[in-house]
């Protein structure tokens, strides 16, 4: 690793002592060899970044949306950062005067549109926790989050006001107000008030601060901006504590690392919001785009539409989960098959040619400029042609997807790594290295970042290679978990930050995610899955004996290996005149339709996620046994051996499974 451009040794590795691991050199980014970036002056709070933005830039586009006429959707209509600003301390100025107090929660529910930011800024203005409450956490966690958060005011979608209605009567010890982004009807208002509580539409709810002069409070840089939930391995979501000084250490850092590469962000670059704000992901980078007066242009709500929506307001960066990427590369792999032979090899060369320059150092826009203008300007319009930088995070993308983007897309495609607690964006990969395909890039240039080994999967920090799992410390970290000192602790070790995931560091200071040191994964939608859970939810199920369940970051879906319970199979055989003996059986794809369908019937009574239902089964006879190397001593599953020795049947699995799809 040593004298590598990309990250520079602050500190040397130590080996195991004190029944402690040995622990891998720290390594910082190269771009912060003369010390971390500090924050631009005067920016102490995320309150602070959006001030000095209107104070600099008052009559710049901020917040723009689509105008619907007679149901058809026409240009994007603009809000300047001056207009945002009035409008974020007339709500405010009605947040307080529901009684909402410095250090309040507030609740935001509903897809990202410009009255998610007001509020989030109304936020920050006055000192509230704001609380994204998301809902793909799982049945009751809007519920629980509203509760274990203390919320006393929400704002929400106007097709999400019915949703919130279901957390009542638990929530509402808490909840007071509701404020809808839109309209409320005479019902919802009647529901409201049953239960003690006030809800306004958008309109009303600004009339209400009239006349209303609230101060602001000072806000600190330790003061806790946001809490974001996450899902937990187990139980319930986890309250990740945010600070101001977080988000703008945060964005200090991706200035610099944005500025060593040439890519600064102006006030002329436009974003699309349409990843969730209630991640940390699309809030930082929203954040980012704000503090340089940039504009940040609304999605419809509709993936369907995305597209179109791209295309009306031709985005300069791109931000995208894999699923999205993937999404965008069939679609291409599908029109350039429907283009003819001709075109396929006209296709096919261009790509060959221009690959082969990138890889001799080329960067991307002086590898080929004719094939670019011939052949591939043609993805770069479909993203509505001024796109300059994609940015992938949220879960691994695939390295031919990011190979093949890299190349068509006529722009930068990075890929990056972080966590909520992290705050996002840890590490990066670097436009114009194609040697870092396939990672997650070096460091982020504010953070110090060490590997520890983990022995007990054989995975150590000091090899020639090495591998172990990813500790980070830096002013980026989040204050802990809300409520959980507990938590905090297991992984808040001497002010590193311990990941749980295994990274290794490649030959040019980039790292490279490898493994997951616990049983949960995430697939490729971003969502994290707690298998052992899951496993024994699906274990009630009284047609098996036994299930391991798999799934990976570059699927969306889960599949999983069973031991059916021989008399309950043989019992359906005979009802069904379906003939054989058991091992036939257990081959057979009607059996399997059979016990799917028993797995998905428990999912749905259990109230699963549709993530969480299993795509595909394969049918053992044979029980998972300690001679297989399958299981402990204690009957405990090891996961690493089993997926070893069922590798193949899992490929299988997934190929067949995404057959009809492709």
């Amino acid at each position: 690793m040593a004298g590598n451009n990309f990250v520079i040794e602050v500190e040397k590795g130590k080996d195991a002592s004190d029944g402690q691991p040995s622990i891998g050199p720290v390594y910082r980014s190269s771009f912060a060899a003369n010390g971390f970036p500090a924050p631009i002056p005067g920016m102490e709070s995320c309150w602070d970044i959006f001030r000095m933005s209107v104070e600099k830039y008052p009559d710049n586009r901020m917040l723009g949306r689509r105008q619907i006429v007679d149901g058809k959707a026409g240009k994007y209509v603009w809000q300047t950062y001056r207009e945002v600003y009035d409008i974020v301390i007339k709500v405010g100025n009605s947040i307080r005067s529901c009684d909402v107090v410095e250090g309040g929660k507030c609740g935001i529910y509903g897809a990202n549109c410009p009255e998610w930011i007001i509020s989030m800024e109304a936020c920050n203005a006055h000192g509230l926790y704001c609380v994204p409450l998301y809902d793909t956490l799982g049945a009751g966690a809007v519920e629980f989050i509203i509760c274990h958060a203390e919320i006393s005011i929400a704002f929400v979608e106007e097709k999400k006001i019915n949703e919130l209605f279901k957390t009542f009567p638990a929530s509402t010890e808490h909840l007071k107000t509701i404020v809808s982004f839109g309209k409320v009807t005479p019902e919802q208002k009647a529901e409201a008030e049953k239960h003690g509580l006030k809800i306004y539409p958008w309109e009303e709810f600004l009339q209400l601060g009239e006349n209303k002069n609230y101060g602001l409070p000072v806000k600190k840089k330790t003061d806790i901006c946001t809490i974001m939930y996450t899902s937990g391995t187990t139980g319930d979501p986890k309250g990740v504590l945010i600070s101001n000084d977080s988000i703008v250490t945060l964005i200090a850092g991706v200035k610099r690392l944005l500025g060593s590469v040439n890519e600064q962000l102006t006030m002329k670059d436009v974003y699309i919001s349409y990843l969730p704000l209630a991640h940390i992901f699309d809030r930082v980078i929203e954040e980012l785009f704000i503090s340089h007066g940039a504009s940040i242009g609304f999605w419809r709500g509709d993936v369907k539409l995305l597209v179109e929506d791209i295309g009306e307001l031709k985005p300069s960066i791109f931000c995208a989960v894999p699923r999205v990427l993937d999404r965008i590369y069939s679609g291409l792999l599908q029109k350039i098959s429907a283009g003819g032979l001709l075109k396929k090899k006209m296709f096919d060369l261009a790509y060959t040619y221009k690959y082969y320059n990138m890889k001799k150092g080329r960067k991307h826009g002086e590898a080929s400029p004719i094939c670019d203008k011939i052949v591939f300007s043609k993805v770069k319009q479909g993203l509505g042609g001024n796109v300059r930088l994609i940015l992938s995070g949220a879960a691994p993308l695939s390295t031919h997807v990011e190979e093949f983007l890299r190349i068509v897309a006529c722009c930068h495609v990075l890929q990056g790594y972080g966590l909520t607690e992290s705050c996002a964006g840890s590490f990066v990969s670097l436009p114009n290295e194609l040697s870092m395909l396939g990672t997650v890039g070096p460091p982020v240039p504010n953070i110090d970042v060490r590997l520890e080994s983990v022995p007990e999967m054989n995975y150590d920090a000091l090899a020639s290679t090495p591998r172990g799992e990813i500790c980070i410390k830096g002013n980026t970290l989040f204050s802990g978990y809300y409520k959980r000192e507990d938590l905090t602790r297991e992984v808040l070790i001497d002010g590193w930050f311990h990941t749980g995931d295994i990274g290794e560091w490649q030959p040019n200071g980039s790292m490279k995610i490898i493994d997951r040191k616990k049983n949960i994964f995430k697939l490729s939608q971003g969502e994290y899955v707690a298998v052992e859970n899951l496993e024994n939810i699906y274990g009630l199920v009284s047609a098996i004996d036994s299930i391991w369940i798999y799934g990976n970051s570059f699927e969306s879906f889960l599949v999983a290996v069973v031991n059916p319970n021989k008399e309950a199979l043989e019992s359906w055989a005979a009802d069904n005149n379906v003939s054989g003996d058991f091992e036939s059986l257990c081959k057979n794809p009607k059996a399997k339709e059979f016990i799917l369908g028993e797995l998905a019937k428990t999912g749905k009574e259990k109230k699963l996620k549709g993530f969480e239902i299993i795509k595909a089964v394969h049918l053992d006879p044979m029980p998972f046994d300690m001679e297989r190397d399958l299981l402990t001593p204690t009957y405990k599953k090891k996961r690493p051996q089993l997926l070893k020795y069922y590798q193949s049947v899992i490929d299988e699995m997934y190929k067949s499974a995404n057959k009809p799809n492709a």
